[in-house]
């Protein structure tokens, strides 16, 4: 039974409705708590709000625009509106975990039949620090006496005590095989709303899943983290899907809260623009993330990098082919000449051996190339129609042994002169974001004898990552020593050039007359 004091609470709630900063400003008690007395209000916030005391700036800048937002929306109840998507990259100690619990106490409490769920990169995150927060800040709230938060081992859930089924926010844990628990969240008469603490941990899948509760109601998500990795749904949403989503970036420096001196010492220690500055600091994805293998920065210089015809021209022409039978992946044909690469031609999922067999030959003529080498995976069948032909290709095994001790296979070992290339003034084409997405999504796995280890394709896909069939590509031209042929030398040499090779496909196949390919039978 809902008493009369509710009821006129309730009332009072209605008011901030857009309102979540003017909700976190009546809803806590920071004129009469000591323990809420950390951070004094800034312009223009001091002179709207009576209290001395309230959030940090940057925080009352987020919740201030969160409501320009929902205003702008004017949900109604009924017609669904646009997704709200805010994502947030900082330092360290700036006090994200405390806005993740104003806005599920705002969210819960001004929006009867709200369904919330919140995660984090690791359970540890997830039930010690960022569900901690929630169950922190409800209980200091106006409105906490609404609410049952649980916590501790078991199901970590708030809910509304008289509507328990209907009106919750519950926490998951991120692993992918618990992403079914991020989907059939919908709320079409009030927020279905996500939250992510330490978002650049949290797996592709998990935000996928999640888009299907944003599409009915008055959907919202939010991302908050320290942008560790150069890959992934975090990374994205700052930069090729940033048309979708509102971002800011917090540095520690600017936040009343964080330790200036320790700041200091790590800035001293390290340099301003080092990745640890850069990401514990500054709120900036790094150059080198954590577990990246090629450097952000030697890709950047590599994109697009102008190379004079004096600078590649003497080297070896090396046609390579990493083929795909799978999935989404693409079939890649690709040209190393010296510091120069390019892709000269890509296709669906190959299964015609002899078609690609075919257009490997025509390039290989065409641009007069000193090596072929195929990616063993799918290539045999393509290299032995190359056999059939008079074409002399080699294929490489990537889990074969590394001519490099230092690197487990020979993958890691074409990955390893790949980096090493584009430090050296390798240059990649300026158009082909898909290959220096690649090239700085390829991860390590941490070995205890320190060999390179590249974590496994399956792994990447787990990521939510296509197969880096571009790299791999270009990873082929360095699988053995290529020396570039003395064609003036070689006899016949340019009646092979003029060769057609469909010339003698067709009975070297067996094929009949009317062209009829028996591998297609």
């Amino acid at each position: 039974m809902v008493n009369r004091a509710d009821l006129q609470l309730a009332d009072e709630v209605a008011r901030f409705y857009a309102d979540p900063l003017g909700w976190v400003m009546f809803a806590f008690e920071w004129d009469t708590d000591p323990a809420l007395q950390l951070v004094e209000l800034q312009a223009p916030y001091d002179q709207l709000y009576s209290s001395k005391y309230g959030p940090d700036k940057w925080a009352c800048d987020f919740l201030s625009d969160l409501g320009e937002k929902v205003k702008a929306h004017a949900f109604d109840g009924v017609h669904a509106v646009d997704p709200i998507r805010e994502a947030v990259s900082s330092g360290h100690g700036v006090g994200k975990s405390a806005l993740v619990g104003w806005l599920v106490n705002w969210i819960m409490s001004t929006r009867p039949f709200a369904k919330g769920t919140v995660t984090a990169n690791t359970m540890g995150q997830l039930s010690s620090k960022t569900w901690a927060e929630i169950a922190k800040w409800n209980r200091r709230s106006i409105t906490g006496h609404w609410f049952e938060v649980s916590t501790g081992k078991g199901a970590m859930r708030m809910v509304h005590k008289e509507h328990p089924e209907e009106w919750f926010c519950s926490a998951q844990t991120c692993r992918e095989e618990n992403s079914e628990s991020f989907a059939g969240q919908h709320a079409a008469s009030s927020t279905s709303f996500y939250i992510f603490d330490e978002a650049s941990g949290v797996p592709n899948i998990i935000d996928e899943v999640s888009e299907g509760g944003l599409t009915d109601g008055e959907p919202m998500k939010f991302a908050f983290g320290n942008p560790t990795r150069n890959s992934g749904w975090f990374f994205d949403a700052f930069h090729k899907r940033k048309h979708r989503w509102s971002t800011r970036r917090i540095d520690s420096r600017e936040v009343q809260i964080t330790n200036k001196k320790f700041i200091d010492e790590m800035i001293a220690d390290y340099g301003e623009d080092s990745d640890i500055v850069k990401v514990r600091v500054r709120g900036m994805f790094p150059s080198l993330s954590i577990l990246q293998f090629i450097s952000t920065a030697d890709v950047d210089a590599a994109f697009g990098r102008h190379l004079r015809r004096g600078q590649y021209d003497f080297a070896p022409k090396i046609l390579t082919c990493d083929p795909a039978w799978t999935g989404e992946d693409e079939l890649i044909i690709g040209l190393r000449q010296g510091l120069r690469f390019e892709i000269l031609r890509t296709m669906a999922k190959n299964d015609n051996d002899v078609h690609v067999a075919t257009v490997i030959a025509q390039l290989e003529d065409e641009h007069q190339a000193d090596a072929v080498i195929v990616d063993a995976g799918y290539g045999t069948g393509i290299v032995s129609v190359g056999t059939t032909i008079g074409r002399s290709w080699h294929l490489a095994w990537f889990s074969a042994s590394s001519p490099d001790a230092g690197c487990l296979n020979l993958r890691a070992y074409m990955v390893k002169q790949v980096r090493d290339w584009l430090k050296s003034g390798g240059s990649i084409p300026g158009d082909d974001d898909t290959l220096y997405n690649e090239l700085i999504a390829i991860e390590t796995v941490p070995r205890f004898d320190g060999k390179i280890q590249l974590e496994s394709k399956e792994d990447m896909r787990r990521r939510g990552l296509q197969s880096p069939n571009r790299l791999d590509a270009l990873g082929l031209s360095f699988a053995i020593p290529v020396v570039k042929k003395n064609r003036l030398h070689i006899p016949g040499a340019k009646a092979s050039r003029e060769h057609n090779p469909y010339d003698n496909l067709a009975s070297a196949l067996n094929t009949d007359s009317r062209g009829h390919d028996p591998y297609r039978s």
